[in-house]
């Protein structure tokens, strides 16, 4: 059983920056792509950024592209997601998630999740 813990999350003001950071317990973790996902109340978990295997490819959602970066160190079976330029709209709960070998990071290849951060930007 995979355990991943998030933390970095609060309350931050419109056009700051927070860091999340994820630990995994995961003795594999180090071939397995990983993504953090977010969920705004009444809306569905969705996918917001996705890191390879050994770091070489990601993936931003268009929300956020330019503004976050994920980024992760797999000595210390960690991952990262800076988050500039805070808007309201990324107000949610924020989740670490562990996706498939290598360079997968399909939706449906997610089979272990944190229990979120909470990241709240007000205006």
């Amino acid at each position: 059983q995979v355990q991943l813990v998030e933390s970095g999350g609060g309350l931050v003001q419109a056009g700051g920056s927070l860091n999340l950071s994820c630990a995994s317990s995961d003795r594999g973790f180090s071939i397995y792509s990983m993504g953090w996902f977010r969920q705004a109340p009444g809306q569905e978990r969705s996918l917001v950024a996705a890191i390879s295997s050994t770091g070489q490819y990601t993936y931003y959602e268009t929300s956020v592209e330019g503004r976050f970066t994920i980024s992760r160190e797999n000595t210390k079976k960690l991952v990262h997601l800076q988050m500039n330029s805070l808007k309201n709209e990324d107000t949610a709960v924020y989740y670490c998630a562990r996706g498939g070998l290598y360079r997968n990071y399909a939706a449906a290849s997610f089979d272990s999740w944190g229990q979120g951060t909470q990241v709240t930007v007000s205006s």
